[in-house]
């Protein structure tokens, strides 16, 4: 592991495998963009009902619920940069097919919903692979510094770079977004396959042991932690409002402010320029308030963003909620990340990462649908607002995990003291 110290904060060094982790993320994430920018455009053109658009996206989530656990299971057990070089090269391919049906004239909201589906299947196994393979790349003092550099590098690139440009390649030819997108999943698989990182070493399974027993552990190990417990909670309560966001967020600002496709790229790149901001403001607030303290910061400034968005009609308004939003939704996503991987197990990270993650997801298909229900009986505007209302319900709920802030150095309980440091 190579870590080099920068402003007194260690931060790891691009050599010994970050490097090529972090451009193939930034490049795969500049494709996603593309993609989940094109997609809800697609989808418009093919339906005007809101709950079928809202479909697209709870089938998005949905696999985390029928297959996340697994994943992380999965991921666990073996090569782990194997495992995301092939996962990605696969979901090439498979964008590579529907880019030849969309340009044949063969799209619809079914093929929409499969290909949903599909890609994010694969991406239960590709995302816990990756969670677990960054320690082994990075020393553990700079596993923060690492996350906020992955995150930041990818919003540049999905959000400033990616999403902006959608609406030009869509004038090209409605195919045109898919089959960069595809280019960018086979260049990063390529990256990652090029690693030269050793597996890391793992334990011996007991003799009798299943993927049921793994996948028990992880749940336990998880349930037995203060703090990621009431994160885990909080965001999944929050991820009922994103779900709700984020399915209509087209109909929001196409249907309710009156903007044009070019709208709905200045509001996508609106929260990424304030995620970029939150990058650079994540490691002032830890190192004031601390990390579980910066969450429930950040949940709360995101209450008052989503009620502008509820509220206001007006593009440069909703822009503006929209940075805000993606400041403070940085800073949950960071130390999130961060405090899972430091108060984990490294042999079980994958399992642990999973379980938070489909616990946490498992809101998100339930906020979709809602969206578009309530688009339809009261408004383009209501999801917002709901989205606020449970993002109330998220911070409440984190409450009781401040009792005692959580220390790396220091954790609750005996089944994380001996694992925080690596």
């Amino acid at each position: 592991m190579a870590v080099v110290e920068a402003a007194g904060v260690r931060a790891p060094a691009w050599r010994g495998g970050f490097g090529r982790l972090w451009s193939a993320a930034v490049l795969s994430s500049f494709g996603d963009a593309l993609r989940t920018a094109a997609l809800p455009l697609l989808a418009v053109t093919l339906t005007d009902e809101p709950l079928a658009i809202a479909a697209v996206t709870a089938c998005g989530y949905l696999p985390w619920l029928v297959f996340g656990l697994l994943g992380g299971a999965v991921a666990d057990r073996v090569d782990q940069r194997r495992a995301m070089w092939t996962v990605d090269a696969v979901r090439g391919l498979l964008v590579v097919c529907f880019a030849v049906a969309v340009a044949l004239g063969h799209a619809s909201i079914g093929l929409l919903i499969a290909l949903a589906f599909a890609l994010t299947t694969l991406q239960t196994l590709f995302d816990n692979a990756s969670t677990a393979l960054l320690p082994a790349l990075v020393d553990g003092e700079a596993l923060g510094s690492a996350n906020a550099r992955l995150m930041t590098g990818q919003k540049i690139a999905g959000g400033l770079l990616g999403a902006p440009v959608v609406p030009l390649l869509l004038a090209a030819g409605a195919a045109v977004p898919f089959v960069a997108d595809a280019a960018t999943f086979l260049v990063a698989a390529a990256l990652v396959a090029s690693l030269r990182t050793a597996v890391p070493a793992r334990k011996p399974r007991p003799a009798g042991s299943t993927l049921r027993r793994e996948i028990a552990e992880g749940l336990r190990t998880l349930g037995r932690d203060r703090a990621l417990r009431g994160l885990c909670a909080a965001t999944a309560l929050c991820n009922v409002g994103v779900g709700a966001l984020i399915a209509t967020m087209v109909l929001l600002v196409t249907g309710w402010t009156g903007a044009s496709s070019a709208g709905y790229a200045a509001a996508t790149t609106g929260y990424t320029v304030g995620s970029l901001a939150g990058g650079v403001l994540n490691l002032l607030l830890v190192s004031r308030i601390g990390r579980v303290r910066s969450v429930l910061l950040a949940g709360s400034v995101q209450i008052g963003a989503l009620v502008v968005m509820g509220s206001v009609r007006s593009l440069p308004v909703l822009v503006a909620a929209m940075a805000v939003f993606g400041l403070m939704g940085m800073v949950w996503n960071v130390n999130t990340t961060t405090l899972m991987q430091e108060r984990s197990p490294a042999e079980m990270l994958g399992r642990v990462s999973s379980a938070f993650r489909t616990l946490a997801v498992a809101g998100a298909p339930l906020g979709a649908l809602l969206g578009g229900a309530v688009a339809t009986a009261w408004g383009l505007n209501t999801p917002a607002l709901l989205a606020a209302g449970f993002f109330v319900l998220s911070v409440a709920s984190l409450t009781p995990a401040l009792k005692r802030d959580v220390s790396v150095d220091a954790p609750e309980d005996s089944a994380t003291a001996a694992h925080v440091t690596r």
